[in-house]
């Protein structure tokens, strides 16, 4: 099956499956938590609920849990979630991003994430799917240059034009006209979120500069790359 598109369509976000609807990230990343500790001790998750699932757990996103669980370990690894995603473009989302969202959820640090990990990832992949969608005026299911500097100066980053050009030409495909995919676009959300949030705490006058020493700017660097 094909994702079912909204608003112009511009990704078909999950092999044989169709995406829900959007949440909070972080009150999907406290649900996620919640039920990690309610389903601990059981392989797929907690005392089942309507259709089978998991208490807690959207019935459809646990019928999407089993079939990206190829394994059947009752987790999601890196390279199940990557053999999952997909692109506008029917590309593969990128092994960093797939990542990063795996770190997001994974609370117990074993690389991997239960069936409440997997629906509050869904949930969050959806939230940035809406903005990316706002964001492709055009619906060609990339963001280009200037719809990444507005995608940015209405997510409340002032960053200039040449630093967007920059992660255009780190993050775009190569090609006459570069843009972002999808899985791009969460990648640099989530680092510029990120590393904004670090930058902030140490930032207390709220001027916009702050003072750092080499290893306090590569420890905030690390920590802070998810």
């Amino acid at each position: 099956m094909t994702h079912t598109t909204q608003g112009g369509g511009t990704s078909r976000l999950i092999r044989g499956a169709r995406p829900i609807g959007a949440g909070d990230a972080r009150d999907d990343r406290k649900k996620g938590e919640r039920g990690q500790k309610q389903c601990r001790k059981r392989s797929h998750g907690g005392v089942p609920g309507a259709g089978g699932a998991p208490q807690g757990v959207d019935p459809e996103a646990f019928s999407w849990f089993q079939a990206v669980d190829a394994d059947r370990s009752g987790y999601i690894s890196v390279k199940e979630l990557k053999q999952a995603l997909l692109n506008s473009n029917w590309s593969a989302f990128n092994d960093e991003t797939c990542l990063l969202m795996i770190n997001m959820f994974d609370r117990t640090r074993s690389g991997r994430i239960d069936v409440y990990g997997f629906a509050a990832l869904l949930r969050f992949i959806q939230q940035w799917k809406n903005l990316f969608q706002q964001y492709d005026r055009d619906q060609s299911g990339s963001i280009s240059f200037s719809e990444l500097q507005q995608a940015f100066s209405q997510m409340g980053y002032n960053l200039s034009p040449q630093f967007s050009q920059l992660l255009l030409s780190r993050y775009a495909q190569r090609s006459s006209n570069p843009s972002i995919q999808l899985d791009r676009f969460i990648h640099i959300c989530m680092q510029l979120q990120s590393l904004t949030d670090a930058f902030r705490e140490k930032d207390t006058g709220m001027v916009g500069n702050v003072r750092l020493g080499y290893e306090d700017f590569l420890t905030m660097v690390m920590t802070r790359m998810l």
